[in-house]
């Protein structure tokens, strides 16, 4: 059985990862905004708490987030393993998934980390672009236009950066991560559970990287 947290600043690769570990191992993929959104389609009790705050305006509570998952960790596909996504962010969090984990009896077995230098990161994010016209998105380091200014969708030749690709706002949002990143990296670390994988390789070595731990537990 394979319980499984991948860490990582944005853009480092961890959604990339997460599909090649699905397709191999068979596992759930838990996206806690999928959680979110489910629930509440639902209305599961969790779910109807989780939408009081939201339609508040208000952030949803560390408590509801761990009942959500607690409730979706019982859930039948997640008997062979998981991939967690989004959830824990904080130190708080990742004590309350140390309960709920013990509670359900399904302990984690890893947490990989997948490191990439900021540089390296506000390049990748930064590179994105979109289409004027029907909204494709390219990005000029690993998926460029076929030929080169023009939409391989709609053929328009007009493009723009969204403000929030822009570099100045990507190094704040990696800082804004990273500041939340290295707390939960010492708590694992402490635990000694923490492994760590080189994001700035091809995203297959980077997988064969992360198989590699898995397939030794």
């Amino acid at each position: 059985m394979i319980n499984l947290i991948l860490l990582g600043l944005p853009g480092a690769g961890k959604g990339t990862a997460s599909e090649r570990i699905v397709d191999k191992y068979h596992i759930a993929h838990i996206s806690t905004g999928d959680m979110f959104r489910e629930a509440m389609a639902n209305e599961t009790p969790v779910g109807l708490e989780a939408k009081s705050y939201i339609d508040k305006g208000n952030l949803v509570p560390d408590e509801v987030t761990a009942k959500l998952v607690e409730e979706r960790l019982q859930q039948p596909d997640t008997e062979k393993g998981f991939i967690l996504d989004g959830f824990p962010r904080t130190t708080v969090q990742a004590e309350l998934l140390e309960g709920i984990t013990k509670r359900l009896n399904k302990p984690l077995t890893n947490v990989i980390a997948i490191d990439v230098d900021e540089d390296v990161l506000i390049k990748r994010l930064s590179a994105r672009y979109m289409c004027k016209n029907c909204g494709a998105t390219y990005n000029k380091i690993s998926n460029p236009t076929k030929v080169e200014g023009t939409c391989d969708r709609c053929g328009g030749h007009e493009f723009y950066q969204r403000e929030d690709d822009k570099p100045e706002v990507v190094k704040n949002r990696l800082e804004v991560n990273e500041k939340m990143n290295t707390p939960l990296r010492d708590f694992y670390e402490k635990k000694g559970i923490l492994a760590t994988v080189d994001g700035e390789q091809k995203p297959e070595e980077v997988f064969a990287a992360i198989d590699k731990i898995l397939s030794k537990d």
